[in-house]
């Protein structure tokens, strides 16, 4: 009897202990474990009223929706700098053999009589006469992540066959905004903003990186070779929470491509599949405001999840893409997050073409507002991908 007793109490205790480890940020890779959840509605607000026009839309809901991830997940922007300076580093009309001209501009940036410097790299098609649509590439990649000029073309970025295409490809590396790392991201874009560190909803790495794509904007704004109304802003994994974040606050981003973003970018948090929001605060403590800490293990908790920050980027385009193997990104919550961002498009009559269910595999979803491919493979920002950014942007920029 005794004995029976002792092994129903480890019984018991193994599963409180099981119990405990799901509840303090351990990782699920299993459908069967997600919990129930409920998303808070893109359509009514904090004050439980329903949205039914754009006027409402635009005038109470997304703005805020967009508040609510300034306070609790990325950090409230800068709205202001002294100055702003371009200048062209160097030039190359015989980019690619002839069919580009390169440009390195220096892109500096005053504020309290200290300045930084964004480097971009910028290939323009020198058959096109007229503008041309571009593609701008928050570049995250590690030999990347420092100050260079060293963006050399690749599958990660294929400016050529981009070129090939009619599109001006441009990309930065993010460590010009902010080193990615916990010991020194305060670097860079942060000696211009000082006070962002002191605030518990101050900005931190990926509102820099954010941050800094929106000046890449205002050159655009400034280039007689590019069609600043026609930009889409591109980025992969923490690149791709960055994409998203831009493009919700700045809407001169007239497309967002966000690859393999994950938790806290296309990937919906209450799920608890993959990546939690306790992992990512832990493993990279400088990507969020301090007060995302708050809802480490409480995601149910947050006023907000990643389909409202999709929809904060409607009626411009959003593609969203997830790969079969990396189901630390949650695929499957990506692809729900794309869904359940739709009630915003209806609301300008916007047809959405996802389907009910995830899709199959390389079998992209184009021809729609909100786009959608899970390729075969990893985590990867791939020429795949790359192919189906620009079926996305011809249905968009010139199919109509």
């Amino acid at each position: 009897m005794r004995i029976e007793k002792t092994m129903i109490w480890k019984f018991y205790l193994v599963l409180i202990l099981a119990s405990s480890a799901l509840s303090v940020g351990a990782q699920n890779f299993d459908e069967s474990k997600v919990p129930p959840y409920t998303l808070p509605e893109v359509l009514k607000t904090y004050s439980n009223k329903q949205v039914k026009t754009v006027k409402r839309w635009e005038g109470k809901r997304r703005p805020e929706i967009l508040s609510a991830f300034e306070e609790n997940v990325y950090g409230h922007t800068p709205d202001s700098f002294d100055s702003i300076n371009f200048s062209l580093d160097r030039i190359d009309h015989n980019a690619f053999n002839g069919k580009a001209t390169l440009k390195q501009v220096l892109i500096t940036i005053f504020n309290h009589n200290k300045s930084i410097d964004i480097r971009l790299s910028l290939y323009v098609p020198n058959k096109e006469t007229n503008p041309v649509p571009a593609f701008l590439l928050i570049h995250n990649r590690r030999k990347e992540r420092s100050v260079s000029w060293d963006n050399t073309p690749s599958s990660f970025w294929p400016a050529e066959k981009i070129i090939d295409n009619g599109y001006a490809v441009a990309t930065f590396g993010v460590g010009d905004l902010a080193p990615d790392n916990k010991d020194t991201f305060m670097n860079g874009a942060f000696q211009l903003f000082p006070s962002q560190l002191e605030a518990e909803n101050g900005m931190r790495t990926i509102g820099a990186w954010a941050w800094g794509a929106s000046r890449v904007m205002d050159y655009f704004m400034d280039d007689q070779d590019i069609d600043a109304e026609k930009v889409g802003v591109v980025g992969h994994s923490r690149g791709g929470k960055t994409a998203l974040w831009a493009a919700a606050q700045d809407q001169r981003f007239a497309i967002c491509f966000t690859n393999c973003s994950g938790n806290t970018g296309a990937a919906l948090s209450r799920r608890w599949f993959g990546e939690t929001i306790r992992k990512i605060n832990t493993s990279f403590p400088h990507w969020f405001t301090d007060n995302y800490k708050k809802f480490n293990d409480h995601e149910d908790l947050l006023p907000v999840d990643q389909h409202m920050l999709i929809a904060l980027v409607a009626p411009r385009p959003v593609y969203a893409t997830s790969a079969s193997e990396d189901l630390w990104a949650d695929p499957k919550g990506t692809f729900l997050a794309m869904k359940n961002a739709e009630p915003a498009y209806n609301l300008y009559k916007l047809k959405s073409a996802l389907p009910d269910n995830l899709p199959e595999l390389n079998e992209p979803i184009i021809n729609s507002y909100l786009g959608y491919h899970i390729k075969e493979g990893k985590h990867s920002l791939a020429l795949y991908d790359w192919e189906n950014f620009i079926k996305f942007a011809d249905f968009h920029f010139k199919a109509k």
